[in-house]
Parts: C-alpha cells; sequence; structure tokens
C-alpha cells in the first residue's frame, strides 16, 4: 500500500520539490509565457483580447485554483485528482479521471517538442537561411525525438530536477517579456495611444469575440490540478502547494497581461497578430536582439513546457498500473532515482510516434475530454462536502455551500461556452468524435477490471477528520 506524503520515511532530498521550484514547475505545466496568446488579440481584437486576460483567471483559474487546493490539502495522497476522484465517487470514476486525463495527453504532449522544431527552423532561416527542418521531414522528427528523450532522461532523475531546470528555464522565458513590457511601459508614458482599440472587430459581435477568444485563452490558463500527481514529491504539500498556487495565478496572469499591452502599443496593426508574432512585437518594441531573445525563449518555452508535463502526467499510467489496470511492471520505480522509469518512457513512446503528423486537429477532441475529467473534479468536491464533512480541510472553498456553487458554476459555465464554441466553429463532428474518446473509459474499465486487474485490490486512499482519526477506503 502506497504511503501519504508525509507519512512513513521521508523522500529522498532529490525528489523534493520546495516553493520556489514548484511555482516554476506550475508556471510551465500551466503557461509558458504568452506565446500562443497571438491569435487571441488577432481573433476578438484588442480590447476583447485585454479584458480576457484579466476576466479569464477569475471565472477559471480561481475556482479551480481553490478546488484544487481543497482537495490537495485535505487528501495530498500520491495520484492527486486521480486519488480524489476514486476516494470521492468510486473505482469506476477514478479509472474515468485517470484514463480521460493520460489520453488528452497524447495530442497535447506531442504539440510541444514539434513546437520546438518549428521555432528552430524559423530561426534557422531568418538567422542563417538554413532549410534543412522545413525541407526534410525526418530530420524535423529527430528534433522532436530529441527533445522528448532528453527531458525523459531529467524526469528519470526526479522532481528535483526537473524543478532545478524549471527555474532557469523561467528565468530565460520570463525576462525578455519583462523587459518588453517596461520598454513598452515607457514608450506608453511618452507617447500614448489608445492600444485597447477597437474593442472588437467590425466583422464580428460583442459575444462572438468574446466566445472565439475564450477558447484560445482557457487553454493559457488550464492545469492547475497536474501537480497534484506529485504531491509525495512536494515539501509539505498541505502547506507548499496552495501557497505555490497563490503566486502562479497571479504570475501567469501579468505574464500575459504585461507584455500583450506593451505589443499593442508598438505593433497596433493587432489584425496582423497571429501564432509566432511576438519576437517581431519584441524587436519593433526593443530592437533586433529583443527580437531575437524573444525567438529563442519560444524555443526554451517548448521544451520547458514538456519538461514539466511529463512529470505530471506520466505518473498517470503508474498509478493506473498501481491499481492493478496496467501492466505491474508499469510500476518499477528506478533503483537510484526512485522515479517511475517505466511509465515515463512508455508516455515518451507515445507521443513520440504522435510528433510523426499533424494532430493539431485533434486538439478540439481534447476540450470535450478534459472537460470531461474536469467535471468529475468538481464532483468530488461536492460528493466529499457532503459524504464527509468532518474531513480535515487544511484549506477550504470559502462561503459554505453558496461557496461550493458558485466555485463549480463559473467553470462549468466556461466550459459549456468553450464546447459550444467548438461547436460552432467545428461542426457537430467535433462533438461526435470528442464523445467516442470519453466512451473509450467505460469500455475499457470491465475488459481491463476482468482481464488484467482479475480482482486485485486497489490502493486505498486515507483521510483525516478533524478530531484525529482516519479512513483508509
Amino acid at each position: 500500500m502506497s504511503q501519504g506524503p508525509e507519512e512513513g520515511l521521508p523522500a529522498s532530498p532529490g525528489r523534493k520539490l520546495t516553493l520556489l521550484p514548484l511555482v516554476m514547475v506550475m508556471f510551465f505545466t500551466v503557461s509558458g509565457g504568452a506565446y500562443g496568446l497571438e491569435d487571441l488579440v488577432g481573433a476578438s481584437g484588442p480590447g476583447m483580447a485585454l479584458i480576457l486576460i484579466i476576466v479569464t483567471p477569475l471565472i477559471w483559474s480561481l475556482p479551480t485554483a481553490l478546488m484544487v487546493a481543497e482537495l490537495s490539502t485535505a487528501i495530498p495522497a500520491p495520484g492527486g485528482y486521480y486519488a480524489w476522484v476514486k476516494r470521492a465517487l468510486g473505482p469506476f470514476w477514478g479509472f474515468q479521471e485517470g484514463w480521460w486525463s493520460w489520453v488528452t495527453s497524447f495530442v497535447d504532449m506531442a504539440i510541444y517538442p514539434v513546437l520546438f522544431a518549428d521555432y528552430l527552423n524559423a530561426l534557422l532561416v531568418q538567422q542563417f537561411d538554413y532549410h534543412l527542418l522545413e525541407e526534410n521531414e525526418l530530420a524535423h522528427w529527430a528534433v522532436t525525438l530529441v527533445i522528448i528523450w532528453t527531458f525523459v532522461l531529467v524526469n528519470i532523475r526526479g522532481t528535483k530536477g526537473v524543478g532545478e531546470a524549471s527555474k532557469y528555464f523561467g528565468i530565460f522565458v520570463l525576462v525578455p517579456f519583462g523587459v518588453m513590457s517596461v520598454i513598452g511601459l515607457f514608450q506608453m508614458i511618452g507617447n500614448p495611444v489608445s492600444f485597447w482599440r477597437p474593442f472588437v472587430p467590425e466583422d464580428s459581435t460583442m459575444l462572438g469575440a468574446f466566445g472565439t477568444g475564450l477558447f484560445v485563452v482557457m487553454w493559457n490558463y488550464l492545469g492547475w490540478d497536474g501537480l497534484s500527481t506529485v504531491t509525495d514529491d512536494i515539501h509539505h504539500p498541505r502547506k507548499t502547494f496552495p501557497r505555490a498556487l497563490a503566486v502562479c495565478i497571479p504570475l501567469v496572469a501579468l505574464a500575459y497581461l504585461l507584455p500583450v499591452g506593451a505589443g499593442l502599443q508598438a505593433a497596433p496593426d493587432w489584425a496582423g497578430w497571429t501564432a509566432g508574432f511576438f519576437p517581431e512585437v519584441a524587436a519593433m518594441v526593443g530592437g533586433k536582439w529583443l527580437g531575437a531573445w524573444m525567438a529563442i525563449g519560444g524555443l526554451v518555452s517548448a521544451a520547458a513546457l514538456f519538461n514539466a508535463l511529463m512529470m505530471s502526467i506520466s505518473r498517470l499510467p503508474y498509478f493506473l498500473a498501481e491499481d492493478g489496470f496496467f501492466p505491474q511492471a508499469i510500476t518499477r520505480r528506478h533503483p537510484k532515482y526512485d522515479s517511475p522509469y517505466v511509465a515515463i518512457a512508455l508516455c515518451a513512446s507515445i507521443y513520440s510516434f504522435f510528433t510523426l503528423s499533424a494532430f493539431s486537429s485533434l486538439v478540439v477532441v481534447d476540450v470535450i475530454v478534459y472537460s470531461a475529467a474536469l467535471i468529475l473534479e468538481f464532483a468530488a468536491l461536492v460528493a466529499l462536502r457532503i459524504k464527509e464533512p468532518n474531513m480535515k480541510r487544511p484549506v477550504r472553498v470559502p462561503g459554505g455551500w453558496l461557496g461550493i456553487v458558485l466555485v463549480t458554476a463559473f467553470p462549468m459555465g466556461v466550459l459549456a461556452l468553450a464546447v459550444y464554441s467548438t461547436w460552432q466553429e467545428e461542426g457537430i463532428e467535433a462533438l461526435y468524435l470528442s464523445f467516442a474518446a470519453i466512451a473509450t473509459g467505460p469500455i475499457l474499465y470491465p475488459i481491463l477490471n476482468r482481464f488484467v486487474k482479475k480482482g486485485r485490490p486497489s490502493v486505498p486512499v486515507e483521510i483525516e477528520y478533524e478530531d484525529g482519526t482516519r479512513s483508509v477506503k
């Protein structure tokens, strides 16, 4: 039976994430900088883009973070959200949570090595007129494999190594955005312009611009629950995890808001804002040197995103195997670093395959499948308030049941609007494919339960009550 993160023998110092490394790993599981927000400006208009960057953390990130803070401190169990749902709703729904969350990573995680190769190609073409990566698909794929398997090695060496790498990656990514923001602020003072106009494009309605932009920006604020899967590798998780959430939410919001505002001051032709435009904007603000730094920062951001997300996602097949749904070989840990190296290598092999082709069209499916997994987490929050009212909750969603309703309603409304936007933009076919992906979980559960699990007991999840007693089931 797995022990809780603060019980039994202390974890190896090489596996402990303290506050600053945790903040930076969390930053890269959620954000990675303002790269990718260019399409938000081009699609929704300057004013609406700025409003969405400000409002989305309040109606999406903050409620989700409050839910994560309550459940992660009440049940700081290995497996994070998988364990929460399993304890609250039972093994069937726990499996759905783990399976759906892992399946969405197949496409998402393959995107970052491909982005790295694309950024590298653009840099080589612009600076050296070197076209190998765009002319040779094998060379392009080779670059993605180098990124994947380099960070497999980093992850196998333990979570502390991932945290230390994320600190340096964070400095390299955030500093050019900070420099651009400061220069842009002085330019704004010296030559003020209405950089927020037009509020929405002339050919769009207010609701249309909001819905289109929300689809983009919500994905730039996703992932607050991700690191709950490694709570056993966090130093005093009941204190450190909520503190990291409290630091990271405003950090991410400012990392988006300030560069976009500064960029619109220098590049007011908002219709030209498309993916990959930030290096050009930075060059307009501070010169070619800043543009080059921003371009290299895009490379670092893509690599850092993959590195951080690999750490959290690779735990899902590990815990599913621990519960008997996958072969037990996946639960093997490295003899020196105590990392789940087989699970890490399994994930990397899947991602290596998915980088072969353009799976970007399947990202729409991820919106729906991720939504299903997140809904289960909010359902677990509500179920545990009902079933386990006396459970020790070091951090609670404030406001009693009214607070629970509000914290749940806002993200559900955002998800509903995103699904509606997907239906409007992609058609009903995207919804059919999404529901088919969701259906794989209920279909696989009885098959794996009978032929792989074969009646083996699941790892119990322990909770503590206010009076100090404990319940394990």
